[in-house]
């Protein structure tokens, strides 16, 4: 199996950092931003697999990000991450963007890593 990147992006860098970490432990490139300007500077250096977006980012929504990212890459697939409403309220929020993929914060290592590996499936 070909080995895996991944960018992850969130304004907590505590918890991107260490989702990272953890992946990277995992065997999976995993890459990790704060900011929707520098995760999309990293397109320019990096083509990835995987795209695990928080919706609420300073700036930009996460389903902007989605957007602005499939324009430049548009093999990457994602999951969005929410720590906000309800199951329902993400559902809605996100319908547009194209994405039945997503977690609720706090996210645990082995959910992130089964999510991945039916996107990569589908």
């Amino acid at each position: 199996m070909k080995e895996i990147k991944v960018l992850l992006v969130d304004d907590e860098e505590e918890l991107v950092s260490t989702m990272a970490e953890r992946l990277s432990l995992r065997g999976i490139d995993a890459h990790w931003s704060t900011s929707c300007e520098d995760a999309l500077k990293r397109l320019e250096s990096f083509q990835y697999d995987i795209a695990v977006l928080d919706v609420k980012i300073p700036k930009m929504s996460g389903i902007e990000l989605k957007k602005e990212m499939e324009q430049r890459c548009a093999r990457t697939k994602f999951i969005f991450l929410t720590g906000h409403g309800s199951e329902a309220d993400f559902r809605a929020g996100t319908a547009e963007a194209g994405s039945e993929f997503y977690l609720v914060k706090p996210v645990g290592i082995e959910d992130l890593l089964q999510k991945m590996k039916e996107l990569l499936e589908k």
